[in-house]
């Protein structure tokens, strides 16, 4: 076994509606309850995305035209990178090609599923007693492997699918069936940077598990009965090597052949099985 050692508030402006205004957080509400929808919906222009963002929309991505100015773009860049929206700017054409609304260079795609926050994730399944669970993707873009991956953790007794806001597959329709429901029932956390959400969970006393084939410990000699957070990466390259550095434990699933590797929602399914029975299946 390989171990290591250790938005600001809104600015004023002119009420040209006649409403009251409104603080301006940037930050969303926390609901211990996931929420699925397979309805696509986009949010267009500027100030029906800043009041969905302040009433806890949850937004999958926003798009922006290429050099934009005025009233709500800042405000939407503060709340997007508060949130670890992605942000992505295209060119006027692609939003007239979506809508033949006034888009005013702005539009937002409404999320499947409800994003958390990963330090509140942490804290309400600690708050219930339980021992955290967690998986991780980083590069994993077959969505039905994501759907499959998630079903996993639903019936291991996880608590939560941790992703990037970039380099993984959308959870969208078919990502929800091939789950058979399981998103509606697991926390799903989006983090702008992996590395750091693997430092907010040492911080937090979870320790981080990833696979290597050269490893020198199979999976069934792992102890993960304590705090734990598996990292899954990308069946062709794998878990990147910066991440896989901080890592506390590195493991290898044996096979019977010499044949390449196991699909990676197979793979990630094994060890969550492992998880689970070791934990309701103590050895005595």
């Amino acid at each position: 076994m390989q171990e290591r050692n250790n938005r600001p508030d809104r600015s004023e402006r002119s009420d040209r509606s006649g409403r009251p205004e409104r603080k301006f957080t940037g930050q969303r509400r926390f609901s211990p309850r996931p929420s699925f929808t397979t309805e696509r919906k986009f949010i267009i222009g500027r100030q029906p995305l800043i009041e969905s963002l302040e009433s806890g929309a949850n937004i999958e991505k926003i798009l922006l035209q290429k050099n934009a100015q005025g009233e709500g773009l800042d405000e939407i860049k503060q709340f997007a990178k508060a949130n670890t929206i992605p942000v992505q700017f295209v060119p006027i054409e692609k939003l007239n090609g979506m809508t033949k609304a006034n888009h005013q260079g702005v539009l937002a795609f409404i999320s499947n599923v409800k994003y958390l926050d990963l330090q509140e994730v942490i804290d309400f399944v600690v708050a219930k007693g339980e021992t955290p669970l967690f998986m991780m993707l980083d590069g994993v873009t077959d969505v039905r492997n994501i759907g499959a991956i998630s079903r996993s953790i639903h019936c291991c007794g996880a608590q939560a699918l941790i992703i990037p806001d970039k380099g993984v597959g959308a959870l969208n329709e078919e990502a929800f069936k091939s789950s058979a429901g399981a998103l509606e029932h697991i926390h799903v956390v989006r983090v702008s940077s992996l590395l750091k959400a693997v430092d907010d969970l040492h911080m937090n006393g979870i320790q981080v598990f990833t696979s290597e084939m050269r490893a020198d410990k199979n999976v069934h000699e792992l102890d993960l009965t304590i705090p734990s957070c598996i990292i899954m990466g990308d069946e062709g390259r794998g878990v990147q090597p910066y991440l896989a550095k901080a890592a506390d434990y590195f493991f290898k699933i044996p096979m019977a052949t010499n044949f390449d590797s196991f699909n990676v929602s197979v793979a990630a399914g094994i060890i969550l099985y492992e998880a689970m029975k070791q934990r309701l299946f103590p050895v005595k």
